[in-house]
């Protein structure tokens, strides 16, 4: 190809630039926000929030980015593995799961390590503009439209040609709208509203906690998924000696702002986040965001595409983020991108081999976290067929993860999207999940 273009800047744009880096010649960054050194922006409030990167998306990183654990633990991350991590069900501690290893730091932090090594790519610039619209000619994409921010570059109006377009912006992008004004039809969606709230604040970190890098309590069978019995929180050891923490909640128990608010939920959440509500300075201000629903995009059921145009990242699915699925979802649809450009020979035609990859992982993800939020007693579906008996198998074996370290270990493989989901139905997997649960 001669020239890509990405619209959109953040962690799925990144790694899309990074494929495209290999098959285009130029490839082409358009990012309205304006990025500060420490990898903030305006325009994208949850990269404030505590992410987490699950084990998948931390092998998709050295993939396409070798070194970029190294780098970050070098300036300031840490590196958790096996007793370091540690995950709490109903107060209680899971049993250790085999190669247990996340990676503490902010969003933000990452994100910048990640734009710095695009950036240095001989072939991709980026470009400070809003894009706001796409080029059609006979049925494909053949450039964007964008229009200057503040200064910028890339005056109203201008227009450059692509030969394929990723459009990487987020959970309300445009282009639905761009591709019915067209004349074409829009992608069907499937959602759940599940209305979750978070908060997320840092405080400074000493030697309170010893080696532990992740600490997350969640709800579960015991406490029938009621998030008031059991305060669901994380906190992730991250760069500059900080904890950072988040507090969730559904519905009326939807964290707020106040400080005092924060430390009393955080002091009835597991021994972690008490000792560092009680022990810690916090830093900064309570950082709140709301999602209201779960959403996908299934483009594979529609009967006709643009051809050299795809989506990634939320633009494409964005389900709870109480399950850390995002920035995994953002490098495994990349990935996809890269296995599709390599098996075709005409990149300009409709995606659809990219699309079926795709959702194929969204399918994985999507099944894992509406299946938990069906469980949450506000949540009123749509409830698949046999939810009632798939929802008494999962509470059986989530109760046999936190007794049982093999079980546990395939539990979390699944939740790490390192395995499907049907990894949890192997017969030889619930016979051991069966005795666990009958040995008491």
């Amino acid at each position: 190809m001669k020239r890509a273009i990405v619209m959109g800047g953040s962690y799925a744009g990144l790694f899309a630039a990074r494929v495209l880096s290999e098959y285009a010649e130029d490839v082409l960054v358009i990012e309205p926000d304006v990025i500060e050194e420490d990898g903030l922006g305006r325009r994208v409030p949850q990269r404030h929030q505590l992410h987490a990167l699950l084990s998948m998306g931390h092998t998709q990183l050295e993939r396409w980015f070798p070194g970029t654990t190294e780098e970050l633990v070098k300036g300031g991350a840490l590196l958790g593995e096996g007793d370091d991590v540690r995950f709490y069900l109903d107060g209680r501690l899971k049993a250790p799961a085999a190669g247990a290893r996340m990676l503490g730091a902010t969003r933000p932090f990452l994100e910048s390590h990640l734009r710095r090594r695009v950036t240095a790519l001989a072939n991709v610039r980026f470009l400070r503009a809003q894009a706001t619209d796409l080029v059609f000619r006979r049925g494909r994409v053949v450039g964007v439209t964008t229009a200057a921010l503040d200064g910028g570059t890339g005056g109203t109006g201008e227009t450059f040609d692509a030969d394929f377009v990723v459009d990487a912006m987020g959970r309300n992008s445009p282009l639905e709208d761009w591709l019915a004004r067209h004349g074409w039809d829009r992608a069907p969606v499937d959602s759940m509203r599940i209305d979750l709230g978070y908060a997320t604040v840092l405080f400074h970190r000493g030697d309170e906690l010893g080696s532990t890098v992740i600490a997350h309590s969640s709800p579960g069978p015991a406490s029938d998924y009621r998030p008031a019995l059991t305060e669901p929180g994380a906190l992730a050891a991250v760069e500059g000696g900080r904890w950072s923490v988040v507090l969730a909640g559904y519905a009326d128990h939807r964290p707020g702002p106040d400080p005092e608010e924060f430390l009393r939920r955080m002091r009835r959440c597991v021994a972690p986040l008490r000792t560092v509500a009680d022990t810690s300075t916090m830093i900064g201000d309570v950082r709140t965001y709301r999602f209201v629903e779960s959403r996908r995009r299934v483009h594979s059921r529609l009967n006709r595409f643009p051809g050299g145009l795809v989506v990634v990242g939320d633009a494409l699915a964005s389900v709870n983020p109480v399950y850390g699925q995002g920035l995994t979802l953002a490098a495994l649809a990349a990935n996809a991108l890269g296995a599709h450009l390599r098996s075709t020979p005409f990149p300009q035609s409709p995606a659809r081999d990219y699309f079926r990859l795709v959702e194929a992982v969204v399918e994985g993800a999507w099944q894992l976290s509406t299946a938990a939020d069906l469980a949450q007693p506000h949540v009123t579906g749509p409830y698949p067929r046999g939810h009632r008996v798939q929802k008494w198998v999962a509470d059986r074996l989530t109760e046999a993860s936190v007794r049982d370290s093999a079980v546990n270990t395939r539990y979390m493989g699944v939740v790490n999207m390192e395995l499907p989901p049907k990894a949890l139905t192997d017969p030889r997997f619930l016979a051991r999940a069966a005795r666990v649960l009958l040995a008491g």
